[in-house]
């Protein structure tokens, strides 16, 4: 079965490679510390950007295997950017991190009918989409997503030798 999903999952990027990349929106969010970040600020590195609420059980169930791809990816090609689309304070978001040992930035978001700072659709939650290192959005995944996933996006990306971190 796994196998039959991550076949699936090779076919629905190479189609989004082949339909051609659009350039990301280059947000600026406050993270739960007051840092901002912007999505520019990350040209270079490939960008995991999960729209998550904290009610959503998928989106808990995911931070682990984002926090270990952010973990082991982060001081070399790619980060994990989480935006809650819930209206909750930075301190009710940063005792929620805290409890499941976010270690990827946790932006501030809002309810996603008012979001200025969307890739694209959010049809459902989770939702992720993955930016590559030149800022042009590579794919979506709607649900839950694992590291092996990303990883298979981001090989089946690389295949054309068009990004240099790989």
């Amino acid at each position: 079965m796994r196998f039959a999903v991550n076949k699936m999952i090779l076919a629905l990027c190479a189609l989004g490679l082949l339909m051609g990349n659009a350039q990301a929106v280059d947000f600026s969010i406050e993270d739960i510390h007051g840092k901002t970040h912007k999505l520019s600020d990350y040209r270079g590195k490939w960008v995991v950007v999960n729209y998550w609420a904290t009610w959503c059980p998928p989106c808990l169930d995911e931070i682990p295997d984002l926090v270990e791809f952010h973990d082991k990816h982060r001081e070399k090609d790619a980060v994990v950017l989480g935006i809650n689309t819930e209206a909750l304070t930075a301190d009710r978001l940063r005792d929620f991190a805290d409890s499941y040992f976010v270690s990827y930035p946790v932006l501030i978001g809002e309810p996603v009918a008012d979001a200025d700072y969307m890739l694209g659709p959010i049809p459902g939650l989770p939702t992720t989409y993955i930016v590559s290192p030149k800022g042009e959005v590579l794919t979506r995944n709607v649900g839950p997503l694992t590291g092996s996933m990303i990883e298979d996006y981001i090989t089946e990306a690389c295949k054309d030798k068009k990004y240099d971190v790989c």
